[in-house]
């Protein structure tokens, strides 16, 4: 039997009764964990393991995020990803994207998604890597060709079908 904590608020004058586990606040990160891992990252994912319609969606949506649009270009409003960081080297860059977003379409499979869209996405996923493998022309391609987005968009089509209690508000 555990008795509620005493947590300290403003001062010592007044105490505040913490019994509910859902209200205790979070530490921020100490410098000593900045200095041991490095700056601390402004980009955090947290993503449910679950494999449930939802938590699928957030972990597919997080990677798109991270594989089209997780920096912006300096001087510009235009967002770009690791798919067009890593494709920057010829070939390899651009099958290891492919591998990456490989794993959305893995996770439409798990969803339940007919063969016909797997495929479709797949052959998305395809044409960005053959174009994408032609040096210079490719890199200016994977700018512009966002395939894992076009197939986060058939999986939210999807969700939003099958499980509409998954659907969130786009801001």
């Amino acid at each position: 039997m555990g008795l509620p904590s005493l947590v300290p608020d403003v001062g010592r004058a007044h105490l505040t009764l913490m019994t509910d586990d859902r209200l205790t606040p979070i530490t921020p990160p100490s410098p000593h964990d900045e200095q041991q891992f490095g700056t601390t990252d402004r980009m955090r994912f947290d993503l449910p393991m679950g494999s449930d319609p939802h938590s699928v969606r957030r972990r597919v949506e997080a990677m798109e995020h991270l594989l089209e649009r997780s920096a912006t270009i300096p001087g510009t409003n235009y967002r770009i990803g690791l798919d067009q960081i890593v494709g920057l080297v010829p070939v390899v860059g651009d099958l290891i994207a492919a591998a990456m977003g490989s794993y959305i379409v893995w996770e439409a499979r798990n969803l339940g998604l007919p063969k016909w869209k797997l495929w479709q996405m797949m052959g998305r996923i395809g044409f960005d890597t053959a174009v994408g493998a032609v040096p210079f022309i490719g890199d200016a391609f994977d700018v512009i060709y966002r395939s894992n987005t076009k197939n986060l968009k058939t999986i939210k089509r999807h969700l939003d079908k099958h499980h509409p209690e998954t659907r969130t508000i786009e801001q």
